[in-house]
Formats: C-alpha cells, structure tokens, sequence
C-alpha cells in the first residue's frame, strides 16, 4: 500500500471560506502550502465550512477536501476523559477524529486516547490513507461516498 501524506493545507489565514471567492480559496491553500514548504494534496477548510466554491477551487488544483466525523471538543478545553467519553461507543472504521494543537488538554490526553481507540481494536493512520481518491463524490454533510 502506497503511504499517504502525513500533513495537509487548512489554509493560510483561517478565514470563513464560504465568504471568500473562488480565486481567494486558491490563494488560501496555495500560500498554506507555501509555508509547509511541501506541496500536500489534502485541504480541510477552517472551521468545516465549505461549499461547491471551496470543493471545487480545492480540486481543480489538485486538492482533496476532507471533513472529520467526530468532534473531541477539545477546543473547548474538555479533559482527555471528557473527550473519550465523546468518542467511546461511536468509533466506526474510517472515521476522523478533530483534535487541535495547543489545546488546554489535547497534548496530555492523547497518549491515552491512542491507547483506548487501539483497544476499541482500530488502527490509527495518516487521513491520505482513508479518503477515496477516484470515483467518489461529497455528500452534503461533507462526507465523500463513493459514486
């Protein structure tokens, strides 16, 4: 099996992208992948917002746009058991899960996390592994199915 990447573009500025225009979305995750320094082909958009203007500028230069399944909450600065307890009975093969760096609890929590998610007896690998790249297309809760 070929590795995915491991990193993705979320844009440069973290702007609502459903405001912007199709050439300021481009701009977004060009400039994003510019301070990478690496060319990814991945792209989740700030804030989970998009619309055929942010999927469609994402693919026509090369990006697939990627969605989570389920939200750890951590942002709102939820404890690592508190964010367990929002995973824990829902975990279903593919899913992604939103965590964020430089959260009050995400750093210290997720050595455990990794830890129970393995002994719910699934594998954690790089989201590139997980999406559809040919012969999908994206429902509209964001999700790509395949055609």
């Amino acid at each position: 099996m070929k590795q995915g990447k491991k990193y993705g573009s979320h844009s440069n500025t973290h702007p609502h992208v459903n405001k912007l225009s199709y050439e300021k979305n481009i701009e977004e995750i060009e400039l994003s992948n510019d301070k990478i320094g690496k060319r990814t082909n991945l792209y989740r958009a700030p804030y989970g917002e998009y619309n055929n203007t942010v999927i469609q500028s994402a693919q026509d230069k090369g990006y697939f746009t990627i969605q989570w399944s389920l939200d750890t909450l951590d942002y709102k600065g939820l404890t690592g058991d508190e964010m367990w307890n929002r995973l824990n009975g829902k975990l279903k093969s593919g899913d992604i899960i939103l965590m964020h760096n430089g959260t009050k609890h995400t750093a210290d929590s997720l050595d455990m996390l990794i830890k129970n998610i393995k002994k719910e007896g699934y594998e954690i690998v790089p989201v590139g592994e997980l999406i559809y790249k040919d012969n999908y297309k994206i429902n509209s809760a964001g999700t790509q199915i395949t055609k």
